[in-house]
């Protein structure tokens, strides 16, 4: 079956006939909701707007694509006024967004027929969606206290504004600004992910985020758990546990990595690699279950999604993470590929994994040399999480992290020399 995307790539759309019928079709699907709604201006009223962008488009003015532009604002504008004079403030709302889809489907148009096909569906779905899901979406903005709304402009303002701007380049010491970024908005994200699913299924919600958080970014998970804690220092067993589960995943993906690349690939299949992994995988799910009693109903209710203060202190703290392993590679030296993976795992553990299968597929290492490395590299991974909640204020969190860490890493290493012997 042939899908959307093949769709719009194979069939000829360079025939403005054909552009034109799109662009009709488009308008169409954006006044179906207006119409279902009994709003002034349904498909008919869309389907001639969106028609009329591809038109003006055609003739190649941009005087009339202005005066199209404005004859639907003063359309739009004349059906607000109708909403005023009703006095109605539902009718107010309507009408301006019935006036703002038709500018849509006016843009849309032209879209379309200046050559931006996929860009054009993709205005008209999203508008489309935004008109379908008002009742939700007005729930939604309705049901949000005033911590969660700062939270949701602090994560923008991280993630859409920030991020952007920092340069893309290595710095001394290895930094990269977007790098050390992507951290704090790492932690954001997951933190507000956690906070939602928290709110719905209460202490069983961290293990969630803590497994599912750990396979985007095993570290950034410490930082979401820190912060709450530090919020609910009564959750506290199920911060340790979200942060076992969140080696489980880690582990889990650097197994993927080692036995996915090497399947059906010139070089033995690095199966070392499971018996040490495999133990770190089932040692963190065995010591989260026994954590925290997940059998009791626990209510833990968050002030916020995340601490923006607390974000950016993890960004911090990771900082200098990266600066401290650049500088104990330096005084080591490349060379020393076992220092190497064990630096590098510090910051990224699914790097240094797939480092170190790509050099054994590539025959510069051998099996055995391969497997410790990525041993060495998961373990460093454990290792920083452990680290990192040293800042916590609540000490026991810290140190039960610390103990259990070190109970999977004796656990990996007996299941390592196992596997040797």
């Amino acid at each position: 079956m042939t899908s959307i995307v093949d769709f719009f790539t194979q069939v000829p759309l360079d025939s403005q006939v054909v552009r034109v019928a799109l662009a009709a079709a488009l308008g169409l699907f954006l006044g179906l909701e207006r119409e279902w709604s009994h709003k002034p201006a349904g498909i008919r009223t869309f389907t001639l707007i969106s028609l009329l962008g591809a038109v003006f488009t055609i003739l190649d003015r941009d005087v009339l694509l202005l005066l199209g532009g404005l004859l639907v604002i003063v359309q739009g504008t004349m059906l607000g006024v109708k909403g005023l004079i009703a006095d109605d403030e539902e009718d107010v709302g309507l009408s301006l967004t019935t006036s703002v889809s038709m500018l849509v489907a006016f843009g849309v148009g032209a879209l379309v027929m200046e050559g931006f096909i996929l860009v054009g569906v993709t205005v008209a779905v999203l508008s489309s969606m935004l008109l379908v899901l008002k009742r939700e979406l007005h729930s939604f903005a309705w049901g949000m206290s005033r911590e969660e709304l700062r939270s949701a402009v602090e994560f923008a303002i991280l993630a859409f504004v920030i991020y952007p701007l920092l340069p893309n380049e290595e710095f001394a010491y290895g930094i990269q600004p977007r790098t050390v970024w992507l951290m704090v908005v790492t932690v954001a994200a997951i933190g507000i992910v956690n906070y939602a699913v928290v709110k719905t299924y209460g202490g069983r919600g961290i293990a969630v985020t803590g497994f599912f958080g750990g396979l985007a970014s095993s570290t950034a998970v410490v930082g979401t758990m820190l912060d709450h804690v530090k919020q609910r220092p009564e959750a506290a067993s199920y911060g340790v546990a979200a942060i076992l589960l969140a080696d489980a995943a880690m582990a889990v993906r650097n197994l993927a990595i080692a036995l996915a690349f090497t399947f059906g690939s010139d070089t033995p299949v690095l199966y070392g690699a499971v018996l040490p992994l495999g133990a770190v995988i089932l040692g963190s799910v065995a010591i989260a279950a026994y954590a925290a009693d997940w059998s009791e109903q626990v209510d833990i209710d968050l002030d916020s999604p995340f601490s923006l203060r607390n974000a950016l202190g993890f960004g911090a703290i990771f900082l200098l993470v990266i600066v401290a392993g650049a500088l104990a590679q330096q005084q080591f030296g490349a060379s020393a590929f076992y220092v190497t993976a064990f630096l590098s795992g510090l910051v990224s553990s699914a790097g240094a994994v797939s480092s170190a299968v790509l050099l054994y597929m590539g025959g510069t290492i051998d099996h055995g040399t391969a497997v410790f490395a990525i041993l060495l590299a998961t373990a460093s991974s454990i290792v920083v999480k452990a680290a990192l909640t040293l800042s916590a204020a609540n000490r026991s969190f810290s140190l039960r992290v610390a103990a259990w860490s070190g109970v999977l890493l004796a656990g990996s290493g007996l299941a390592a020399l196992f596997a040797v012997v």
